[in-house]
């Protein structure tokens, strides 16, 4: 039970963050600041000549703008400000002037990274979630109809099966991707990922699902109910497919992970959300030189990201997984 309760606020946590960006990002995802390329993340300090006092931070100098150097001001201190209006919107904390609040830094372009990651998040989570649901409607139906039927149905639907899974995923998921124009606006190629991760991932589902009705069809309450007159529709979707929620939410849980890193190594390979939109695969893309993630580590905070999400649901899975085997073992 811990591990689900973890799990659950971990996820939780996230999608409450990536929801609602717009509060808890202290500036928009697109704006820039020239004058602060990669700036590293900003000290909130809690104490002042050794005493405690409220949050602040101090201005940074570019002392080196060749290799990005900077420097702390200590002259020159900030508070932070809870709760106000501020010129991008309403905030959770902002920073007064002339400070800056990076909380992991900046890229390039002088973007906060967190700012980046909250908004990223959105998109990466987005084609997780629907893209998870869009699989596993597919997959329940097809899977559902094919082991309930039976006979030519059932042969055909499982040829079709095996041949998409015997083609290697990675490269259908960029070939795919390369049937469709480059020049698309983010939320076309938003809806492209999610289709083609969905067309790739029904077919392994299907498959299960199948076996599992051959069995499920033939209990008595299906039997009585095909007494009764109820149509074939009614039957899959009334009697059998419930009884495989249990897996499909299992299941589910186990391959969200996949979405989020088939979304991230198509924008990590510049076919997926483009530039300025970010996703937590694009902005891994800019510490794809060893040399830039040497010298400014926070860039890859988008992989702390994936990572811990991919844990969470990992986790989740897992233990709703070994929660039922200890169901079945009681009875």
């Amino acid at each position: 039970m811990f591990a689900i309760r973890f799990s659950l606020s971990l996820i939780g946590v996230i999608l409450f963050l990536i929801t609602f960006a717009d509060f808890f990002a202290p500036y928009p995802y697109e704006l820039q600041n020239r004058n602060a390329p990669y700036h590293p993340p900003t000290r909130i300090h809690f104490f002042k000549n050794g005493k405690l006092t409220f949050p602040y931070v101090n201005r940074y100098e570019l002392v080196d703008p060749l290799f990005k150097v900077y420097r702390e001001d200590k002259n020159v201190s900030c508070r932070l400000k809870f709760f106000t209006k501020t010129e991008y919107g309403f905030k959770f904390v902002s920073v007064e002037k002339p400070c800056n609040l990076y909380i992991l830094g900046t890229d390039r372009l002088g973007r906060d990274v967190f700012s980046r990651l909250l908004y990223g998040g959105r998109y990466s989570l987005g084609v997780a979630l629907i893209g998870t649901f869009t699989t596993f409607f597919i997959g329940a139906l097809v899977g559902g109809i094919s082991g309930y039927f039976g006979g030519k149905v059932d042969t055909i639907i499982m040829r079709l099966v095996e041949i998409l899974m015997s083609i290697p995923a990675f490269y259908l998921l960029l070939s795919l991707r390369s049937v469709f124009p480059l020049e698309l606006s983010s939320g076309e190629v938003f809806l492209i990922i999610v289709f083609i991760l969905s067309f790739l991932g029904w077919a392994g589902l299907a498959r299960v699902v199948r076996g599992m009705v051959l069995s499920i069809r033939e209990k008595e309450f299906v039997l009585a109910a095909k007494t009764y007159g109820a149509s074939s529709l009614r039957i899959i979707f009334k009697h059998i497919l419930p009884n495989t929620y249990f897996y499909l939410i299992v299941s589910a849980t186990m391959s969200i992970p996949a979405f989020i890193l088939g979304e991230a190594s198509l924008s990590l390979l510049g076919l997926g959300i483009q530039e300025p939109v970010p996703s937590w695969g694009n902005m891994l893309s800019e510490v794809r030189n060893v040399s830039v993630l040497t010298f400014y580590p926070w860039l890859a905070s988008p992989g702390v990201a994936i990572f811990l999400t991919i844990l969470a649901f990992n986790l989740l899975g897992d233990a709703l997984l070994r929660k039922q085997r200890h169901e079945s073992q009681g009875k």
